[in-house]
């Protein structure tokens, strides 16, 4: 059964980072996309950064100076390096590859 389970969230100041991690089992990512979305309070999911099977990755306009996605076949995982963020980067933070999701992880930048 295909599974993912994100972490690295958590409460970070401006101006801090995070690196979230995407853990899958059940299947081998290798063979597909990866996708990072998150949700905001009161707001639709959005995309954040998707990398292709080949590694290229493509950004979200406004983040891709400060958020890079990056995959890990060997160990079936993928990441979201955050860098410089801000109190509007804060939401629920998802992986989803092949139409599947994660339970998501909490991302609040606040001081």
């Amino acid at each position: 059964q295909l599974q993912l389970v994100e972490s690295g969230g958590g409460l970070v100041q401006p101006g801090g980072s995070l690196r979230l991690s995407c853990a899958a089992s059940g299947f081998s990512l290798g063979d597909y996309a990866i996708g990072w979305f998150r949700q905001a309070p009161g707001k639709e999911r959005e995309g954040v950064a998707c990398i292709t099977e080949r590694g290229t990755p493509n950004y979200q306009d406004s983040l891709e100076d400060r958020f890079t996605i990056s995959r890990d076949n060997a160990n079936n995982a993928a990441y979201l390096q955050m860098n410089s963020l801000k109190p509007e980067d804060t939401g629920v933070y998802y992986c989803t590859i092949s139409g599947s999701w994660g339970q998501g992880t909490q991302v609040t930048v606040s001081s």
